[in-house]
């Protein structure tokens, strides 16, 4: 639809007049996706970056993108420049705006935006366009079909990290080159002392030694910087590698299925620590040695040039440090393997114990992980002890064969001078070429040594990269920005990971928009399990969990935790303020929500009576508070979001009855309209709802209204399995 320029509906893009947008290019990549018919939410596309100022920046951008189904690319372009074909596309503009370009008439000299993604498109000439836009634009495409591009994805988790170190093929290219010349230049001072010892010394050509020496000197330098260099494209690019692929890993470990969490965190940061050393063997130290490696042919070639035979004493000793590095590839690799698992068992025990630190010392349970402790020590200890003496030995065998080498050379090399086949300045640059040949096979040998630490370091990296992900790319979400709040269990069978005896059997139950129900049973009847499966935190073994009747499968998890208000039982808090730990998973907050839920939950009262108020610290997982004013500010962290569903496990168990008082009268209110779960013991707390579930092993054996449940459970008319 064509609209015409005029004075009524051109736009000021200063950002100092209109309304500010809390997040522009969120905005306009939501307002994309729209126009390309792949509308989401903006939970979806935000959920787990790392925002800054809870802010999209255009490199997240591209990220946020991808989740859309977008490829986006950011480019610098003039507005003259921008071909019709990439319409429409996103303009960074300055004061940190952004804008979303409809059309570009540049004989018109006007353009069609969308101002910070929101409202209706507008006319303004590009002379007002050009003088606030950066020059910088984002391009979005639609991603290649479904299933070629879920192939893709498989291909680049399964060749994450050569995926990333490719990225850095420019520089490895230059640290080719400054190698190439580095080694060329180490030619240079067995030359110099050939030609002084054969030409300078026997006819006394002194002005010839000084135009060698300075030549040489210039020869050092070039080789000084060329090496400094080297170590310099080396770095960066390890750096750029190491930035990469840590986030990557990150964001795999956090977007994993939390059926994937793994048994131990102790053994799993020590697996995770790992990557270090992945990271320093092919960024470092392998890549300087495998270039080098191909000039050995090249000194061979000038040993054989200048000393004719000599050559073969290299040529006999490289195998022999190589075959001595191939021999120990099988008592070093057990090592290795022995060393990583006692590494994770001694990062299990101290992890555990700083964490249940509290009870260890009230179970007077010291000795007992001491003994734990010095036992996997000792254990690492030994192994790691085989490690080093087996580098060592490959090390002490390398330099063995230099050194017999460099004697056998030089007494090969007498029989020659003698012989007047080989000079005195021929031998010793034989002596120094054959050395500099050695050096990097010595390498190599050491370097086998720590292949088989990095296999095994990467082999675990890659178990963390293949855990299934939470956004499977071969599985389309449906979008669902908004929850009427149903819920509906339909025959769910469900038993935990290698647990065989079935947590749920058969359950099925509807609960209604708005409705308010109670979950109660006996320890380990199943009520947890019912709340991680609404959480979507597991999937059904059997059966299907829906939500207004969508299967819970096919929305998008973000989606549906953002309209979830879940208050655990056991809430834990992150290092920080109580305002921070309010705020966390709200995005664009602003104190008077966080104030008002303050008082909602509880949280103001004890907050009202410190000297810091929102700022006091809460400690590490919030061990500076009490049970209850944890479970306050949980509460007030779910109320934030303003979700359309409520689950509450045991929300007061630690409050007292003044406190409980409190929360559940401003929660009567609070709730009125939304959908409840309860899970609680407390029959004070049963007033929130008007219908009850009661589970029993895993089994729903009751469900009604509130009043004539609990009056069958006292009159012991409901069956419950005898434990």
């Amino acid at each position: 639809m064509a609209q015409t320029p005029s004075a009524n509906n051109s736009v000021k893009l200063s950002g100092s007049k209109g309304k500010a947008v809390a997040d522009p290019l969120l905005s306009c990549l939501l307002r994309l996706t729209q126009l390309k018919q792949c509308p989401c939410s903006e939970t979806s596309l935000i959920a787990g970056l790392p925002l800054v100022d809870q802010r999209l920046t255009p490199g997240l951008f591209v990220r946020a993108a991808g989740r859309a189904g977008l490829d986006a690319k950011v480019i610098k372009r003039s507005l003259t420049e921008i071909p019709d074909i990439v319409l429409p596309l996103v303009l960074l503009l300055q004061n940190n705006r952004a804008c979303v370009l409809l059309s570009l008439d540049k004989q018109g000299r006007t353009a069609e935006c969308i101002i910070d993604g929101v409202g209706q498109s507008r006319f303004l000439t590009v002379d007002k366009l050009r003088a606030t836009y950066t020059g910088y634009c984002i391009y979005t495409k639609l991603q290649q079909p479904l299933q070629s591009r879920s192939q893709a994805d498989d291909t680049q988790n399964n060749n994450w990290f050569w995926s990333v170190m490719k990225s850095s093929w420019r520089i490895y290219r230059d640290v080719l080159m400054a190698s190439f010349f580095i080694n060329l230049l180490a030619i240079a001072t067995p030359l110099f002392v050939m030609n002084v010892y054969d030409r300078v010394v026997p006819n006394q050509a002194l002005a010839t030694l000084w135009v060698l020496a300075i030549g040489v000197i210039i020869v050092y330098l070039f080789d000084l910087v060329l090496k400094g260099l080297r170590g310099y494209f080396v770095e960066v690019a390890g750096k750029k590698s190491d930035i990469l692929l840590s986030c990557f890993l990150f964001e795999r470990v956090l977007g994993s299925r939390f059926s994937e969490s793994p048994s131990s965190i102790g053994s799993f940061v020590s697996q995770f620590r790992e990557f270090d050393s992945v990271r320093n063997f092919y960024t470092s130290s392998t890549i300087t040695a495998f270039i080098d490696l191909p000039f050995v042919l090249v000194f061979l070639l000038l040993i054989l040039y200048v000393g004719g035979p000599l050559v073969w004493v290299p040529i006999i000793a490289l195998p022999i440090i190589l075959l001595y590095g191939f021999v120990l590839q099988k008592p070093i690799k057990l090592s290795v393997e022995q060393t990583f698992r006692s590494a994770a068992q001694k990062n299990a025990i101290l992890v555990e114990s700083l964490v249940g630190l509290e009870t260890v010392k009230v179970l007077g349970t010291e000795g007992f992980l001491q003994r734990l402790w010095e036992r996997s020590v000792g254990h690492l200890a030994h192994w790691s002890q085989r490690v080093r003496l087996l580098s060592l030995s490959v090390t002490l065998f390398s330099g063995l064969i230099q050194q017999l080498a460099s004697v056998v050379i030089i007494i090969a090399g007498v029989y020659l001078i003698v012989e007047r086949e080989l000079t005195m300045g021929a031998l010793i640059a034989c002596f120094m070429l054959a050395s500099r040949a050695m050096m990097p096979i010595s390498q190599v040998a050491s370097l086998l040594v720590s292949y088989d630490q990095t296999k095994t370091a990467l082999a675990a990296l890659n178990d963390i990269v293949a855990k299934p992900q939470e956004r499977n790319p071969e599985k389309p979400f449906v979008k669902r920005p908004h929850f009427a709040g149903a819920i509906q269990f339909n025959k769910v069978n469900f038993a935990y990971p290698d647990d065989k005896q079935a947590a749920l059997e058969d359950i099925s139950f509807k609960i209604n928009a708005g409705e308010k129900v109670a979950i109660i049973g006996r320890i380990g009847s199943g009520k947890t399990t019912i709340q991680k499966l609404i959480l979507g935190l597991y999937a059904p073994s059997q059966g299907n969990v829906l939500f207004d009747g969508i299967d819970s499968q096919q929305i998008d998890p973000a989606d549906l935790r953002q309209h979830i208000g879940y208050v655990p039982q056991d809430i834990v808090l992150f290092a920080g303020s109580i305002k921070d730990n309010l705020s966390y998973g709200a995005s664009h907050i602003s104190d008077a929500h966080i104030i008002a839920a303050a008082e909602l939950s509880g949280v103001k009262e004890f907050v009202d009576r410190h000297p810091l108020g929102f700022d006091r610290l809460v400690g590490e997982r919030g061990q500076a508070l009490s049970g209850g004013q944890r479970q306050s500010i949980g509460i007030a962290r779910a109320l934030l979001r303003k979700p359309s569903m409520m689950v509450l496990d045991e929300p007061t168990s630690g409050m007292d009855n003044s406190s409980e008082t409190h929360v559940k009268h401003k929660l009567e209110k609070v709730l009125r309209h939304k959908t409840l779960i309860l899970v609680t013991h407390k029959t004070s707390l049963l007033s929130l709802v008007d219908r009850v579930l009661v589970l029993d092993n895993g089994r729903l054996i009751a469900d009604g209204p509130k009043a004539p449940v609990l009056e069958a459970l006292k009159k012991g008319q409901l069956r419950v399995a005898q434990s």
